[in-house]
């Protein structure tokens, strides 16, 4: 073969009209079956849309948004950078909305009050359909106003304007679940270590933790508070296992995440104890890099951040759509996935 050969030409793009001509109607009858609109039989319309996918017609996105009033994009905003919440979010929203035909742009806006202003101007210029909101915790709100800005705004994992939609994990129910499974494998003496203070999560799963532990009639002790890191984990197996008193020492931990367990793991194996057999241990958020990565692999409470991305990203769609919606925070459900880490029930 010549190596100065001519390239093959480019293939052209399919057009209405031949579509049309294919399938025996007229170019205005053509485009109204492939845009959902006009009166006319099923058959005919099915005829006209089979011959358009045979021919691998592209319909013309611009003209299409002009035409509905829409530009099928919708705006993601996040200050999550490392993206250990947001990514997850991310997928579920596109889950949601990739078959609906929108794409979706990530804007992040760090902490960064003018590059979000920036994004935001941005989006709006491009005539985005709707903006969601997601972050790295459900107490504080991106440093941007979004409030007003005449396009559904939905928030995911994030604090959100009042009077507009939110969507964020139960994590009281999350930490129910950890606290109910520990009971029912038989463990009585549960200690909860967890994150700092100053996050609202850590006093949501804590009075969780309480609450089961009254109900069941068991011993409540304080929950630790401290960092979410492993070495803090592995701190508060030495304020847990130094004191005095042989019936005091937990033979459960239930952590506010997974790094903290994965420390609380490792220095129950330094002190000789085994998990799960004489000590069992539950995390939170099913980081699925460190739950499986830990010896044993670690019980934890998930989430469920892509079925909430997804939720939010199809609450959009309804509002772009002129369907209502009532506002207020939806909590969704938490799931527990078990792992090696708690132990089994006991036999019988």
């Amino acid at each position: 073969m010549s190596s100065d050969a001519a390239p093959a030409p480019a293939r052209q793009p399919v057009t209405l009209r031949e579509v049309a001509a294919l399938a025996g109607v007229s170019v205005a009858t053509a485009s109204k079956a492939l845009n959902g609109q006009g009166r006319m039989t099923a058959e005919t319309r099915e005829r006209i849309r089979e011959t358009a996918q045979r021919l691998g017609f592209r319909p013309n996105s611009l003209a299409q948004s002009l035409l509905r009033r829409r530009s099928f994009t919708v705006g993601l905003l996040t200050n999550d950078t490392y993206g250990r919440f947001s990514l997850p979010v991310m997928s579920g929203i596109s889950d949601a909305l990739v078959d609906k035909g929108v794409s979706v742009f990530l804007c992040n806006v760090e902490d960064d009050q003018r590059l979000g202003q920036l994004h935001v101007d941005a989006m709006l210029d491009k005539r985005v359909d709707g903006i969601i909101a997601t972050g790295k915790r459900i107490d504080r709100h991106l440093p941007v106003d979004l409030s007003n800005l005449g396009i559904p705004t939905i928030y995911a994992f994030t604090q959100p304007d009042p009077g507009a939609i939110a969507f964020v994990s139960d994590d009281a129910g999350g930490a129910r679940l950890a606290v109910e499974h520990f009971w029912r494998l038989g463990r009585r003496r549960i200690a909860h270590v967890t994150g700092p203070a100053s996050f609202a999560v850590v006093h949501a799963r804590a009075q969780a933790y309480r609450d089961v532990l009254t109900e069941k009639g068991l011993p409540v002790m304080e929950p630790l508070l401290g960092s979410w890191s492993e070495a803090w984990g592995h701190e508060a197996v030495n304020k847990l296992f130094d004191g005095d008193g042989e019936g005091e020492k937990p033979d459960a931990v239930f952590c506010g995440n997974d790094q903290i367990a994965r420390g609380v793991i490792d220095a129950l194996r330094e002190r000789g104890l085994d998990v799960p057999d004489d000590v069992g241990v539950i995390g939170f958020d099913n980081w699925q890099i460190v739950a499986e990565a830990t010896r044993p692999p670690l019980t934890s409470v998930d989430m469920n951040l892509a079925a909430l991305g997804r939720e939010a990203g199809l609450t959009l769609l309804s509002l772009v759509g002129g369907e209502p919606a009532e506002p207020g925070i939806r909590k969704l459900p938490c799931r527990l996935v078990v792992r090696q880490s708690c132990g089994r029930p006991p036999d019988g």
